[in-house]
């Protein structure tokens, strides 16, 4: 299994790749340096027979039918490899082995042409001596191949040895060039495996992209900018989720737990079918708030009242804000005032800004509805700490609380953040106002 992984491995396969290309040309190349070696020795060794055989013939003197040949002191006939015919009958010879002689004898009244003796290192080479136009014999001279010989084997071994020597190099090379290459891949996995899913702002940052490998980077970390907003996403939609259904199940439940504690009349179970139905019916709406917001297709269309978009959120935390003490009112407004926004969006804006007023206040809550030119103003005020400038938009934030709310663990700094998100989805806008009571001011566009 080792050995597998071992080669399915990049930078094994690509050195392979590179042995086994430079194997295959350094192999081309030797055969054809020892093949062009091999037919160079072979022209030279005829260039010599031939070069032999033209002084041979120039010492030679026909009288008649009698060869005659003039020896030099230099070469005497005898000492070389040079055979004379009359027709088919030897004239002079040298000293050879029987097989040369033969080779030599069967090469008598034929054709110019080289000839190799068998099982023997030696090349001979047949020319006929004309005379006036009249073949009157053949000269056959004859040359050792094993100085040729000798030479290609040295080349060979001499190819050989530098083939392996090129190849150890280049693989070694080829190796370290590689390595060199693909670390910072290397490096990228191992930083990769070290992240955990809790480590949304780890980047490779490889700098500005100028090779193969920084643009996978920027393109791995431009994937992981889209992963991470995706799991951000995710996380803040199921923590919204969780938050804003928590009071309407809590509501059902108790609904339906003190339907069940006893038995009722029939008016009273109806009642209580009711109540389970309309907190049904408020988790509905917040779902579909929720997934429309997290799919970004909230649009401010539709139109609601105002004032009743505000005395319904009221009635809602009317309980919680008898079990905590706190005096929840809406004040009366002058005249009709109609918001731009369905009134299920519209409620789930102020729902967040009202729990927190009842969250922080001492016992006074106050909601006002007013318009300002193309605005309606839903102003939320309580008798609590407030804000102070520094925390003024930080509270705004996922999982931030002000100061007021370091000292409880009530809250999960959730609701806010998705108030002035949705109000802002539909151009709108929650604003906190510093000092030293809460006042906040939801802001949606007028109808």
């Amino acid at each position: 299994m080792n050995r597998r992984l071992l080669f399915r491995g990049v930078r094994t396969r690509l050195l392979l790749v590179v042995v086994g290309a430079l194997t295959v040309a350094l192999a081309l190349a030797s055969v054809g340096f020892n093949v062009l070696l091999a037919h160079a020795g072979s022209k030279d060794a005829n260039t010599l027979l031939q070069s032999r055989a033209s002084s041979e013939l120039a010492l030679i003197r026909v009288t008649g039918d009698t060869i005659k040949v003039n020896e030099t002191h230099d070469d005497p006939l005898g000492d070389s490899r040079v055979w004379i015919f009359r027709g088919t009958r030897v004239v002079e010879h040298p000293h050879a082995r029987a097989e040369t002689d033969a080779a030599a004898a069967a090469l008598a009244a034929g054709p110019t042409r080289f000839f190799n003796v068998p099982d023997s290192e030696e090349r001979l080479l047949a020319v006929p001596i004309v005379d006036h136009g009249r073949r009157v014999g053949t000269l056959v001279t004859g040359i050792s191949l094993a100085p040729y010989h000798h030479t290609q084997r040295t080349a060979l071994i001499a190819s050989l040895t530098v083939f392996i020597l090129v190849l150890v190099f280049a693989a070694g090379a080829a190796w370290w060039l590689l390595r060199s290459a693909l670390r910072p891949v290397a490096q990228m996995t191992v930083q990769a495996e070290t992240w955990s899913e809790e480590d949304l702002d780890r980047r490779f940052a490889a700098g500005e992209p100028h090779d193969e490998l920084t643009r996978l980077a920027r393109t791995l970390d431009g994937l992981l900018d889209r992963l991470a907003a995706s799991l951000r996403h995710e996380r803040r939609f199921s923590a919204e989720v969780s938050h804003e259904l928590r009071t309407p199940l809590a509501k059902l439940m108790a609904e339906a737990e003190l339907a069940l504690r006893r038995e009722r009349s029939e008016s009273e179970y109806r009642e209580s079918l009711q109540a389970v139905l309309r907190n049904a019916q408020q988790i509905e709406r917040i779902v579909e708030t929720l997934v429309a917001a997290a799919q970004h297709v909230i649009q401010p269309q539709g139109v609601a009242d105002a004032y009743e978009v505000a005395e319904a959120v009221v009635a809602a935390y009317s309980d919680d804000a008898s079990s905590r003490g706190v005096d929840l009112q809406l004040v009366d407004s002058n005249g009709l005032v109609r918001v731009g926004v369905d009134q299920d969006i519209a409620e789930r804006i102020l729902h967040p800004v009202i729990e927190n007023a009842l969250r922080y206040g001492r016992g006074e809550v106050r909601v006002r509805v007013a318009r300002n030119g193309s605005a309606v103003l839903f102003a939320v005020d309580d008798n609590g700490p407030g804000v102070t400038p520094d925390e003024q938009e930080a509270i705004f934030e996922p999982a931030v609380r002000g100061s007021a709310g370091q000292s409880t663990q009530s809250g999960a700094g959730l609701g806010l953040a998705l108030s002035r998100r949705l109000a802002r989805a539909v151009s709108g806008d929650v604003e906190a106002h510093p000092g030293a009571r809460g006042h906040f001011v939801v802001r949606l566009p007028a109808a």
